[in-house]
C-alpha cells in the first residue's frame, strides 16, 4: 500500500512537468483520493467483519494495484483525477479490514505489538519506495514505477488468498451473522474523540504523502538526487511504530488498557507538534529533514495505540469502527491536500 501511495509523491514533481499541472490542481490530486478512500471505508470495513479479510482484502489489493498501473498510463489531468478517485474507492477497507485480521488472531494483550509490526511495514514501505522509484524514473520515466508496483500488487493479493486463513471461520462461526449495532457505536464518546485524533493526524500525514518531494525540491531546494534522503522520515517511522506497539503493551498491565493508549497517544502527537514547529525555523538540508523525521515519529509512534483502541471498542465490529476512523482521517487529508495546494502558489 505504501509503495503505491508514496510513489505518487516521489513522481509528483515530473508528474505535474510532464502533464503542465499546477500546485492548486496537485492538491486536488490528493484530495479526490480521499474522497473515493473516505466514501468506502466504513462499508469495505463492514464487508471485513461479514465475509472475513482473505477474501475482501484480496479483492482491495487487486482493484488498487489495476488502479496504480493506470495511474502510469494517464495521459491528462481530468483522466488523472478519476482514476486516483477510483483507486481511493479500491483502496478503501484496507486497514479496517487488517484490523479484523489482527482481531481475529491476537487477543488484547498482544495487538499493541501487532498493530506496531503492522504499521511499522507500512512505514517500511515508504522508505523503499523512494529507493526504487528514483532510479526507475532516471532510467525508464515515472510511468514505469506504476506499472511495476502494480504488478507487485497483483502478485501479493494471489499469495494472500493462498496462504491466509480466515480464523473466525475455522472455528466453526459463521462470519455473515456479524451485524453491526450502529447506535451504539455512534453514541461511544471515546470513538468520536478518536475521530476527530484521528483527521488531525491524518492532516499532516497527507503532507507526507502527497507534497513531502514537491515541498523538498521546490520549496527547500533538494535536487532530485538529494531525495533519497526522504526515506529517512519512513525508517524513523517505522521504528516508531515498533516502539509503540510495545510500550502499549508494556503500559496495559501497569497503568490500565485506557491509559496505555491515552499515554502513548498524548507523547507522540506532543513530538510531532514540536518537530513540525521547529522545521518552519530549520535552514539546511539536514536541518529540515531531521525535523520532518522526528514530526513523522511522533505521529506513527501512537499510531498503534489508536488502531489498538478502535480493536478494543469494536470487538467482532472492529472493521466498521476502523472504518469510521479512517473515514475521519481521509476528512483531514483531503483539507490537507487542498489546503496545501493553495499555500503552494
Amino acid at each position: 500500500m505504501y509503495l503505491d501511495r508514496v510513489c505518487m509523491s516521489v513522481a509528483g514533481p515530473r508528474m505535474q512537468d510532464a502533464l503542465h499541472i499546477a500546485p492548486e490542481q496537485w492538491g486536488w490530486v490528493g484530495t479526490v483520493f480521499s474522497f473515493g478512500y473516505g466514501l468506502f471505508e466504513v462499508p469495505g470495513g463492514h464487508l471485513g467483519d461479514r465475509l472475513g479479510a482473505r477474501r475482501i482484502l484480496t479483492r482491495i489489493v487487486l482493484w488498487w494495484s489495476v488502479f496504480t498501473a493506470l495511474t502510469g498510463a494517464i495521459s491528462s489531468y481530468p483522466i488523472l483525477l478519476g482514476v486516483r478517485f477510483l483507486f481511493g474507492v479500491g483502496e478503501a477497507g484496507a486497514f479496517p479490514v487488517v484490523t479484523v485480521a489482527i482481531s481475529q488472531w491476537f487477543p488484547p494483550a498482544t495487538r499493541g505489538r501487532a498493530f506496531g509490526l503492522f504499521v511499522m511495514c507500512s512505514q517500511l514501505g515508504g522508505a523503499v519506495s523512494p529507493l526504487l522509484v528514483l532510479p526507475i524514473q532516471q532510467h525508464f520515466g515515472w510511468r514505469m514505477s506504476f506499472y511495476a508496483f502494480g504488478c507487485v500488487g497483483v502478485l501479493w493479493s494471489i499469495f494472500w488468498f493462498w496462504r491466509f486463513r480466515d480464523r473466525i471461520s475455522e472455528s466453526g462461526q459463521t462470519i455473515a451473522t456479524v451485524h453491526v449495532p450502529w447506535r451504539p457505536i455512534l453514541m461511544n464518546r471515546s470513538l468520536w474523540a478518536i475521530m476527530a485524533l484521528t483527521c488531525g493526524y491524518v492532516y499532516t500525514m497527507g503532507f507526507y504523502q502527497t507534497w513531502f518531494h514537491t515541498y523538498l525540491e521546490k520549496g527547500r531546494g533538494f535536487s532530485e538526487h538529494d531525495l533519497s534522503w526522504s526515506a529517512l522520515p519512513y525508517v524513523f517511522g517505522a521504528a516508531a511504530n515498533l516502539l509503540g506497539g510495545v510500550s502499549v503493551d508494556w503500559l496495559s498491565p501497569r497503568v490500565g488498557r485506557t491509559w496505555s493508549r491515552r499515554g502513548v497517544g498524548m507523547a507522540g502527537l506532543l513530538l510531532a507538534a514540536v518537530s513540525l514547529a521547529c522545521t518552519i525555523f530549520a535552514s539546511g538540508h539536514v536541518a529540515v529533514i531531521a525535523c520532518l523525521s522526528l514530526a513523522y515519529t511522533g505521529i506513527t509512534f501512537q499510531q498503534p495505540a489508536v488502531f489498538a483502541a478502535c480493536a478494543d471498542i469494536g470487538g467482532m465490529r472492529s472493521g466498521a469502527v476502523t472504518g469510521m476512523m479512517n473515514t475521519a482521517g481521509q476528512v483531514g487529508y483531503a483539507l490537507s491536500s487542498l489546503v496545501l495546494g493553495i499555500l503552494s502558489r
